[in-house]
This record gives C-alpha cells, sequence and structure tokens, in this order.
C-alpha cells in the first residue's frame, strides 16, 4: 500500500482531493453557523378576533413553555463567501499540484542542459516519487553510456593517430630517397597533408575533452593582437568596434577567433573582426569579401572534415576542422557561431558569447 502511494499520481490525486474536501468543509460550516437560520414561531399569534383589546399580536411564551431559540448573531460576510473559499481551495490545490508535477521535470530538464554543456556534470540526484526516481535513474545511465562512448571514441580516434605517426616518418625518410624531384615533391606533399590532417584530428579531440576554466578576458585587446600579427604577415586586417572584458575560455575564444580570421585571409585576402556588445552578449563579426559560401552549405562547414574545396592541397583548403573546432569550442561555453552572407558579397562569421555576472 505504501509504495502504492510514493507515486507522482497518487501524491498529486490526495492533494487535490484533500483541498477539495476542505473547500466543501469551509463553505458547510459557513452556511451551518454563520448562514440564514429560520425557526418556527412557537406559539401562533390567535385570530385578530380573540384578541384582547390593546394586546399585540405576539407576546411573551404563555408560562411554563421554554423560550424560541436564540439565533446567534451572524457576521458581516458576503453571500457568496462559500464560493470564494472553494476558489481559494481550489486555486491553491492546482498551485500546489503544478508545482509538484513541474518540479521534477525541471530538474531534469536542467540536467539534461547542463550534461550538453559537459559530460563531466553530476549525475542527477534520485529522489522524489517513484517516477521522477525512476526518470532520473534512467538519465544517468544513458549519461554514463554517453560518456563511455565519447570516450571510447576519443581513445580509438587518438590511438590511430598517434600509431600512424611511425610509418608517416619511415615513408618521409624513403620520400627523401626517390631520384626524381617531381615526384618526391608530391609524395613529401601527400605526407605532409596526412601529417597535418592527423595533428587537426588530435587538436579536436584534445580540445573536446579540455576542461578550460572561465576567465575574465579582454576580447578587445585579443582582436587587436590578432589582426595586428596577419597585417605584420602582409595580409589586410582591421578592427572595427569596442567591447568591455568578458568571462570566456581564453584559449578556446583564441583558438576560435584564429580559425575564422585565418580562413577569411586564405580565400578573401583581407578581413575586419567588428565588436559589437550590449549588456547580454558579445558579438564578433569576422567580415570578409571573397568568394562566400552557397546557402545550401552554409551549416555543412560546420562538420568535421567537411570542405568545399575537393582538391587535396592543404595550401587552399585546409583538412576541413577549422570551423568545427571553433564551434565546438564555442558551444562549451554557452556561445554559438553561424555564417551568414556579407552584404556586397563574401561571407560573415558571427560568434555570440553570453555575458554572465561576475
Amino acid at each position: 500500500m505504501m509504495k502504492r502511494l510514493d507515486t507522482l499520481f497518487a501524491r498529486l490525486f490526495l492533494v487535490f482531493l484533500g483541498l477539495i474536501v476542505l473547500a466543501h468543509a469551509l463553505a458547510f460550516v459557513w452556511l451551518e453557523h454563520y448562514g440564514p437560520q429560520r425557526h418556527p414561531h412557537p406559539h401562533p399569534p390567535p385570530p385578530p378576533a380573540m384578541l384582547p383589546p390593546g394586546a399585540l399580536p405576539f407576546g411573551p411564551p404563555p408560562p411554563g413553555e421554554p423560550p424560541p431559540p436564540h439565533k446567534p448573531p451572524g457576521l458581516p460576510l458576503p453571500r457568496g463567501a462559500p464560493l470564494v473559499f472553494q476558489l481559494i481551495a481550489l486555486v491553491a490545490a492546482a498551485w500546489i499540484g503544478a508545482r509538484l508535477l513541474a518540479r521534477p521535470v525541471s530538474r531534469l530538464g536542467e540536467a539534461a542542459r547542463g550534461l550538453s554543456d559537459d559530460l563531466d556534470s553530476p549525475p542527477l540526484a534520485e529522489s522524489g516519487p517513484a517516477e521522477a526516481r525512476q526518470a532520473a535513474s534512467a538519465f544517468n545511465r544513458m549519461r554514463e553510456r554517453i560518456r563511455e562512448q565519447m570516450q571510447e571514441r576519443s581513445r580509438m580516434l587518438m590511438a590511430v593517430s598517434h600509431d600512424l605517426r611511425t610509418p608517416l616518418a619511415r615513408l618521409r625518410l624513403r620520400a627523401e630517397e626517390i631520384d626524381n624531384p617531381a615526384l618526391r615533391e608530391r609524395f613529401l606533399l601527400d605526407l605532409g597533408e596526412m601529417r597535418g590532417l592527423l595533428d587537426a584530428t588530435l587538436r579536436y579531440l584534445h580540445q573536446e575533452r579540455g576542461e578550460e576554466p572561465l576567465q575574465r578576458l579582454d576580447v578587445q585587446a585579443l582582436a587587436e593582437s590578432l589582426a595586428e600579427n596577419a597585417r605584420e604577415d602582409g595580409a589586410q586586417a582591421s578592427v572595427e568596434g569596442r567591447c568591455a572584458p568578458i568571462e570566456a575560455r581564453p584559449l578556446a575564444l583564441t583558438s576560435a577567433l584564429t580559425n575564422l580570421l585565418e580562413n577569411a585571409l586564405r580565400y578573401a585576402g583581407e578581413a575586419c573582426i567588428r565588436l559589437e556588445d550590449d549588456d547580454r552578449r558579445l558579438r564578433i563579426l569576422v567580415v570578409d569579401h571573397g568568394p562566400g559560401i552557397p546557402p545550401e552549405a552554409r551549416e555543412r562547414v560546420f562538420e568535421p572534415f567537411f570542405r568545399l574545396e575537393q582538391s587535396r592541397n592543404r595550401n587552399s583548403g585546409g583538412v576541413g576542422l577549422g570551423l568545427a573546432i571553433a564551434r565546438a569550442a564555442l558551444r562549451r561555453q554557452g556561445g554559438e557561431l553561424h555564417v551568414e552572407e556579407t552584404p556586397g558579397g563574401g561571407l560573415t562569421a558571427v560568434l555570440e558569447l553570453p555575458r554572465r555576472s561576475v
């Protein structure tokens, strides 16, 4: 019996039932004690013809008769007071029931949001009614399976990437012995691309697993420093707008912004970092006037190893991990990254970070 009562349904049912009964009981008590009362007169008045001259129709009861029952003084309550009592009780029942019903769902939603931001977030407490405990237990099992699969995937890719370094090093040594200079150059370029792909994969996995703490970062100084470095290398880069420092993960944000700036300079030859700041968020726009990206491919460019440039030339197309690394790094700190068309032609990468209270 106690097991059946330890459910969300039973608790809601008992709460609603108890408060409805209480509402009716309050209404009954009010009507019994403070409502209109009618008592028959103990002695009906005699016909007027039988009354002696000067006598009143109503007088004191004859000797030996009990006095009429005394009516308690009524309180100055409105006639709709029972309905008001019932309404208050039903509103209270609805509020309590909604709280009981929403609390487990809210806890589950917060745990799911925490898991999406950090796979190492604490498990959900398995407390409350039976349905809530069952949902929390299923969520925790799902959390453990996701963590195990992600860890297994990372271990496998890192092992493969590390193990491939040795044969690549041997191939490079043997390629140096090729007599044909043109063939040797092409061979070394292919080996260099494979080495770059492995390095980018390891970097992607390292950032995905890393847990860099939030720190106060001067994004204005970071943007100006990146633009100055690009100008020293002969590129056209500028910074527009100003912004206040923000709570962020410095290494992840620096990597993301560097990737976006390098992509813009690679394809357009020039770029502008535009800062837009307000009380809720910071927007960093990396604007170029290059060839742009077709609308149907603007979301696919964030997929790992996807490249619009299908040639295997690293100098033009990269390895297809830069934007994936940037978006993953931003989402782990509550930010977002998307691309849109630049007015007049080109591509604008929009990086958004929420402002947190310091």
